[in-house]
Parts: structure tokens; C-alpha cells; sequence
């Protein structure tokens, strides 16, 4: 090795730690443990949570099933929604009544590990509401990707994205 004078103690450090990296002092940890059979039945159980809420209309347990940092990434390139309180805003402001008559939501795939996942799959969601006076129903199909955050609550969405084409007038 080439020796370092003391007067470059930084550079001397730096290459005296990149001496031991080969031996383990910076080896990164275990890796997280796979996902496994019951977890991945608990992520789609929270998307069933999370379907069934919103045709409940129940505002408290579809915000329920997300993390308190969630964030929504919208379709057709709305920013980014982030945090529950933002959330409640986007989705649940006052304003016309909205009543969503249907929602399906499909699951494709799930994957990840023991602590942060990803399910994604397809969805269509039909919704009524009222202007002058008048019913008017929409709907519309797409996809979706949730990013499932596990914590002592269970699995969480911890982040949401949609894309679908314009909405549909029925």
C-alpha cells in the first residue's frame, strides 16, 4: 500500500475504512423476509376493506386503510396528494353528494416482502351525482398500484396510483 502522510488525515481515513470494506464493517443487513402466504392474504384484505368502504360510503374507513403518509398519485397527471388530511380533502370536500354505486377491483399480482409490497390489478367504479337537481351517473375502468406498507396496524396502502381514460357519462 502506498503510504499517506498524516497531513491528509481524511484522505488517510478513507483509505484505511475502504481497507476492512472486503472484511464486513459495511455489509449491508439481512435481507427482509419474503412475503408470505398470510401476508399476502392481508393485503388483499385491505383492498377488500378499502372496496367495501367506499360503497358503504364510509369516508373514516376507506382513509382507514391507508398510512398516515400516504400519497395519491392521480390520473391523467394531477399532482401528487400526499398525507391523510390532504386525502380527506381531495376525496371527501364538501360539495355535491357522490355516491359510488360500484366498484370492482380486481387483484393481478402481489409481490414484495415481509414489510413493503405491491398489488396491482384493474378497476372499475360507477359513481352518481346530483347537479341542478338532476342524477348524473359516471363510471370508468383503469388500473391501479398500490405500494402496501406493513405496521403494527396490518398492511396499509402507503401509496395509490390510477390511470384511466376521461370519464364516461352513462
Amino acid at each position: 500500500m502506498q503510504h499517506i502522510p498524516r497531513r491528509f488525515p481524511v484522505v488517510r481515513s478513507l483509505t484505511i475504512g475502504l481497507l476492512f470494506l472486503p472484511f464486513g464493517c459495511a455489509r449491508p443487513g439481512a435481507p427482509p423476509a419474503e412475503l408470505g402466504s398470510l401476508d399476502i392474504e392481508a393485503i388483499r384484505a385491505t383492498t377488500e376493506t378499502y372496496r367495501r368502504a367506499w360503497l358503504a360510503g364510509d369516508a373514516e374507513g376507506v382513509l382507514g386503510t391507508f398510512t398516515e403518509d400516504a400519497v395519491l398519485l392521480p390520473h391523467h397527471g394531477d399532482p401528487p396528494v400526499t398525507g391523510k388530511a390532504a386525502i380527506r380533502n381531495y376525496w371527501f370536500a364538501p360539495g355535491p353528494a357522490t355516491t359510488i354505486t360500484e366498484l370492482t377491483i380486481t387483484v393481478a399480482r402481489v409481490s414484495g416482502n415481509a414489510t413493503l409490497a405491491f398489488v396491482h390489478g384493474n378497476d372499475t367504479v360507477a359513481w352518481t351525482t346530483t347537479q341542478n337537481g338532476t342524477p348524473v351517473r359516471s363510471a370508468n375502468a383503469g388500473t391501479y398500484l398500490n405500494v402496501m406498507q406493513k405496521s403494527d396496524k396490518g398492511w396499509r396502502i402507503q401509496a395509490h396510483m390510477w390511470d384511466d381514460p376521461a370519464n364516461q357519462r352513462q
